[in-house]
């Protein structure tokens, strides 16, 4: 039986022979920036002369059967027809769960896949230790079919990310949303990174700011000590711009952060990563205020980020704590 994976970046460990023929790894960051909407649809569209190198599903296949190397120009859904499974591993992160609903609203126009396609309930981090021992507990991870009940909560809940403003991700969160159980938990995780109502700041950025006043003065703890920092939307140079925000505006919360890192490329990461390191963090009196909820660091500083489809501006900040404050 011929068995495709669909996964995420952190799914690279499946790409065992004994576990798939073939393993299809999604890369897209759906928790920071603008959506990247026209990057999916050249990703799992059938290769072409407007599909640049890099950027088409099957240039991030780590492992091809001999037999299937000739269908890798085919649209995703158009290659998948070919194999009597599809099972679907995306653990409980929230970019992970993004990932899954974008792929099942995708999938959803394709009846035929839909019909052989498996979700495989995944309750650890696909990149943990345990992930290591699949091979030898598959049968211990769930596998259900994927209904309609899957992909109407998909598709609600990524229309819903894709809107605006958040309110509409504000209501799911009392809707049932059973059908795929780890959705609710990483739109919860997702919702409290929206701005405070007291302090303007996400929950990613608070943690810092508590976890810098504990003493933590090093980057490595606040982006890669993810028990210590006990939030999971971000990836390590997302938790970077969101540390820059912190100590680089006109009244900074967080002290220290290694100056060169203003005129750093983005897409430098070594050099960035080195500067990282010489960093040696402290909290402003201007941030301790903010911890103690006595200031809202956004009236004070810029804010210019993206929510899924929320693009936040000190103008446009939407804020979230019991309920959703407009701006």
């Amino acid at each position: 039986m011929k068995r495709a994976f669909l996964t995420s970046s952190s799914g690279f460990d499946l790409m065992h022979p004994d576990l798939a023929e073939i393993v299809i790894p999604f890369t897209f960051r759906f928790v920071d920036g603008p959506l990247p909407l026209e990057e999916f649809a050249a990703y799992v569209s059938g290769r072409s002369e407007t599909v640049k190198p890099g950027v088409h599903w099957s240039d991030f296949v780590g492992r091809w059967p001999q037999h299937a190397e000739d269908r890798s120009d085919l649209a995703l859904a158009e290659f998948c027809q070919h194999h009597d499974v599809v099972e679907l591993w995306f653990d409980p992160t929230p970019n992970d769960q993004l990932q899954l609903i974008c792929l099942l609203d995708y999938l959803r126009s394709h009846p035929e896949i839909v019909a052989k396609s498996k979700l495989r309930l995944i309750a650890f981090d696909l990149m943990s230790q345990e992930a290591a021992n699949i091979g030898k507990s598959l049968s211990d991870i769930p596998s259900v079919d994927i209904t309609s009940d899957e992909l109407e909560a998909a598709t609600r809940t990524w229309r819903a990310y894709l809107a605006p403003t958040p309110e509409a991700c504000v209501d799911l969160v009392h809707d049932d949303l059973s059908a795929l159980p780890m959705l609710r938990p990483a739109l919860i995780d997702l919702l409290a990174e929206l701005p405070s109502v007291s302090t303007g700041l996400g929950a990613t950025e608070m943690r810092f700011l508590e976890l810098v006043a504990r003493g933590f003065e090093r980057t490595n703890a606040l982006f890669h000590l993810r028990n210590l920092r006990r939030t999971y939307v971000f990836s390590e140079f997302e938790l970077g711009w969101l540390l820059h925000a912190l100590a680089q505006g006109p009244r900074p919360a967080i002290a220290g952060l290694d100056d060169e890192l203003r005129i750093i490329a983005r897409e430098n990461l070594r050099d960035r990563h080195e500067a990282y390191l010489r960093s040696s963090l402290s909290l402003t009196e201007f941030g301790r205020s903010v911890l103690a909820g006595m200031e809202d660091f956004s009236r004070h500083n810029p804010i210019d980020r993206w929510w899924g489809g929320t693009h936040l501006t000190n103008d446009r900040l939407w804020r979230y704590g019991s309920a959703l404050t407009r701006p």
